[in-house]
């Protein structure tokens, strides 16, 4: 798009020629409070004047660090005991392989067709679409590939394997929630092979499915969980979750099994332990499901498919690649920023923040709808 930005302001996104734009994707996800709230904006002013890096993480006891740690714990499971913080999403994803192939010392990974979790190698090894992945053979061996939803992909896990990663709503893969009972049962065989279940949350984590991550929605509890994205309210930080029993592996042979300079930076851990905080004391879990209701019901008429997802992470399916470039270049043209998944031209991604107005909501409805009606 080539947006020249000068700020950003709540849900809009605002150029150097004056022109403002209702942002919808919230910058992929990321941006689930709107632009500079106030309390992130707060925390990072006083983070800022106290000191930025110090040392490489986990050498210092730091209270950003700390309080954000102990916060997203006490929300999680209690068998998600240890968060290692990282700067990325494909970071926390590599982190997650790492794990579980030195927890379980097996090298086998099983992974869904249409995933994606990200551009690094570890992460693109297990990210089941060729056209990333072909330039960059060989990737990592061993890694197995089912297709999401499928039964048959079951069979893919054996005493071999270390780990299954999945979404459990495929984002870039066309916004495809998981089934219930297909969860259910992955958990399960999981379970029978000694084999790690790794959920990659990176972006339906922090409250945009309607819970703090989406696998609440499922009865369904990982034994890795891996966070980005929205974590630190616009600031780069990212995150592994598993219990003490399968992170104690990391600290013997070697003693530094995994390090990282910049992860858990302390002010991107001032900025996440805002935007945590506020996530829960406010009302934007149900904010999310309304969110849902309004789009669900308000985008049905011609030329439309299937608006599917669950909370504020939707995927509107359109007839032809056609029509859905020249819906997202009609709003664009009435500042308004839609955007594809990686994996489908014909699927709008619908990602606002949870900030959103049911009047900026209706505009977005209603200048879809007009222009497909102008088709």
């Amino acid at each position: 798009m080539a947006l020249e930005i000068s700020n950003a302001k709540g849900c809009y996104i605002y150029t150097s020629s004056g022109k403002s734009y209702l942002d919808f994707i919230s910058g992929i996800a990321v941006s689930s409070l709107g632009h500079g709230h106030p309390k992130i904006i707060k925390a990072l002013h006083e983070q800022i004047d106290r000191h930025l890096h110090v040392m490489v993480y986990g050498e210092y006891i730091q209270k950003p660090q700390l309080e954000f740690a102990q916060l997203l714990l006490d929300q999680l499971p209690d068998s998600m005991e240890q968060i290692y913080l990282v700067n990325s999403g494909t970071e926390a994803n590599e982190g997650a392989l790492k794990l579980a192939k030195k927890y379980t010392g097996r090298s086998e990974f099983v992974a869904f067709n249409n995933s994606y979790h990200g551009d690094t190698q570890g992460s693109l090894s297990v990210t089941g679409r060729d056209i990333y992945r072909d330039p960059y053979l060989p990737l990592l061996p061993d890694v197995y590939f089912g297709e999401f939803n499928s039964d048959s992909a079951l069979d893919l896990i054996s005493d071999e394997t270390a780990a299954v990663i999945l979404e459990p709503i495929q984002g870039e893969g066309g916004i495809i929630p998981a089934d219930k009972k297909w969860l259910t049962s992955l958990r399960k065989k999981c379970n029978e092979h000694n084999t790690l279940l790794i959920f990659d949350e990176i972006q339906s984590g922090f409250g945009r499915t309607g819970k703090l991550f989406a696998f609440e929605h499922y009865g369904v509890t990982p034994d890795i969980l891996c966070m980005a994205k929205a974590m630190g309210g616009g600031m780069p930080i990212g995150g592994f979750v598993s219990s003490k029993q399968i992170f104690q592996t990391f600290k013997y042979d070697p003693p530094l099994n995994h390090v990282t300079t910049f992860g858990g930076h302390p002010v991107s851990c001032a900025a996440a332990h805002a935007n945590l905080k506020e996530l829960l004391e406010g009302n934007y879990f149900k904010r999310a499901q309304e969110i849902e209701t309004i789009m669900k019901s308000g985008l049905k008429g011609k030329g439309i498919k299937e608006v599917r997802g669950i909370g504020a992470m939707l995927g509107l399916e359109l007839e032809s690649v056609e029509l859905t470039k020249h819906v997202v270049d009609q709003c664009f043209e009435k500042g308004i920023l839609l955007g594809w998944t990686l994996h489908s031209n014909q699927l709008i991604r619908l990602a606002p923040p949870l900030i959103i107005s049911d009047e900026q909501l209706n505009f977005v409805i209603n200048t879809i709808l007009s222009a497909l009606k102008n088709y």
